[in-house]
């Protein structure tokens, strides 16, 4: 066989990544038409995005584990097999539940082809210059296709339906098979490869448990007892997973990481970034549509403020980090996104667009601060030999980030909302409150005329303007506290990386890759 062109694989594992990329935040756009189109409230469409992540996140440590033990390119060739059957499933759905399911089913095909896509690029680039530019190329596309997901997403909605969201995944899947079948060698590292199939359990139950008690407890109510043992259960099986990796002669998870500032404070970078910036791709266009009434082609476009700046101010971070320590430069990032979001809140307050897009932006330019240096600097703290766990851990921090932020702001967006639209309705003297819960949670998805189908004929003109202003004041609360979170995210990870990388990390992790599988 003749010897494959290395840009020819790096353009292949490229693509591949985009798709997830652009998979994972072409769906924003869509949700409120998923909405109304399968007559599902706020806590199935949220089910839509998080059981996609959910599975991603859960799967992305194992996954490199079986990429290094089998092969990247069968894994790669793998992932994408149940990446289209799933994305055909996703567009066949006939109900929420049938599309959550097949989302999950997606993100399992989507952790194979990302840490694959990942591994096959770290093995065909040798020479550090040369590794550079491949990395460099590999997150100008993860850029572009950030940038170009809410517009496109917007774009096939409004004139193909949401489904062929989905559907078009299958002739791009099957080029990239037969681009993945000529152009990516086949590659293995087998001294590095151990399954940790309890490990990977115990992390995954708990992510699974968490997120359940944070999005169904707005149908069953926080009081309820099943909410309580969901958390709770979810807190155990975190802390089961610790034990586990403990007792592991060669962890997915280097507990012995965890002993150095520097590290956590990187970590948390992630998180804060993910939970706090990240996270606004697929949560802002709930507002431009719910409550500015836009389309969804207009969502789309209405978000290229966040994904333009997004795209430029890597290139300025670049520059900048130069001159500026790791540690300024993370709090730096946090605070424009904190501040970022402090402006949205106060823009959906004030109403209008042009307020809010000048907003994101700043938003966005947190973000792109932000997303090369997180990944940078949790690989500036662990020794060479232990890269590729390092990024499976960062990789892992920031899609769980993801998750328990649309959990935990989708629940407060959720309740907020119920509560003011009860409000108001207690103060008109209205007779329906008993169908409050029901409205609000219609309302949120972007199904007015679903929530307004709840109450008599006569009444629809009262309660519209007070459920669409009720969902505002919602929004409004949860910027208020992604804004503050990221404010205070910055202090502690500004603080915890002026820390110096210890010298004893080397060593620990070294001896840790020299223990017998």
């Amino acid at each position: 066989m003749s010897r494959v062109s290395p840009r020819l694989t790096l353009l292949t594992a490229s693509g591949v990544c985009s798709l997830i990329v652009l998979d994972t935040n072409i769906v924003a756009v869509t949700l409120p038409t998923i909405a109304r189109d399968l007559g599902a409230n706020f806590a199935d469409i949220e089910w839509v995005v998080s059981a996609y992540m959910l599975a991603f996140a859960a799967l992305l440590l194992p996954a490199g584990s079986i990429a290094d033990r089998f092969g990247r390119q069968k894994t790669l060739l793998w992932g994408l097999g149940i990446f289209i059957l799933a994305s055909i499933g996703c567009g066949a759905a006939p109900n929420a539940l049938l599309l959550d399911i097949a989302r999950a089913i997606k993100g399992v095909g989507a952790a194979l082809l990302l840490t694959s896509a990942l591994a096959s690029i770290g093995h065909t680039f040798h020479d550090e210059v040369e590794r550079a530019k491949a990395w460099a190329f590999w997150g100008a596309c993860m850029g572009v296709a950030m940038t170009a997901a809410p517009t496109v997403g917007g774009l096939i909605t409004e004139y193909m339906g949401w489904r062929w969201i989905f559907y078009l995944n299958l002739p791009v899947g099957l080029f990239l098979m037969a681009m993945v079948w000529r152009a990516v060698p086949e590659s293995r590292d087998t001294q590095s490869a151990r399954l940790d199939p309890w490990g990977s359990l115990a992390f995954s139950a708990s992510l699974l448990c968490l997120i359940w008690g944070l999005i169904e407890a707005n149908r069953i109510g926080w009081s309820n007892p099943l909410t309580y043992a969901r958390l709770i259960g979810g807190a155990l099986l975190l802390g089961l997973f610790v034990v586990i990796e403990r007792l592991q002669q060669r962890p997915m998870v280097d507990l012995q990481l965890f002993k150095h500032p520097r590290f956590i404070g990187a970590l948390l970078g992630m998180f804060a970034y993910a939970g706090c910036a990240q996270v606004m791709m697929t949560l802002l266009p709930f507002y431009l549509q719910n409550g500015l009434g836009f389309s969804a082609i207009a969502s789309g476009l209405g978000m290229l403020p966040f994904a333009l700046t997004m795209l430029i101010c890597p290139r300025i971070g670049v520059r900048l980090a130069s001159r500026f320590a790791p540690a300024t430069m993370m709090a730096a990032g946090l605070t424009l996104v904190g501040s970022g979001n402090l402006l949205s809140a106060w823009a959906v307050g004030s109403g209008g667009y042009l307020p809010f897009a000048l907003a994101i932006a700043v938003t966005g330019a947190g973000a792109g601060l932000l997303n090369g240096d997180t990944q940078k600097n949790i690989m500036a703290c662990v020794p060479r030999a232990r890269t590729g766990m390092a990024s499976g851990m960062s990789t892992t921090m920031r899609f769980s980030a993801i998750v328990l932020a649309i959990g935990v702001f989708g629940a407060l967006l959720s309740s907020h909302t119920e509560l003011l639209l009860r409000s108001s309705l207690s103060a008109q003297g209205a007779p329906w409150l008993d169908q409050t819960q029901g409205i609000a949670s219609r309302v949120v998805a972007g199904d007015m005329s679903a929530a307004m189908g709840l109450v008599p004929d006569t009444a629809r003109s009262l309660v519209e303007p007070l459920a669409r202003q009720a969902f505002v004041g919602g929004f409004s609360l949860l910027l208020w506290v992604a804004g503050l979170l990221a404010l205070l995210g910055a202090l502690v990870v500004g603080t915890l990386m002026r820390h110096p990388i210890p010298a004893a990390n080397a060593s620990v992790s070294a001896a840790s890759h020299r223990t017998p599988a």
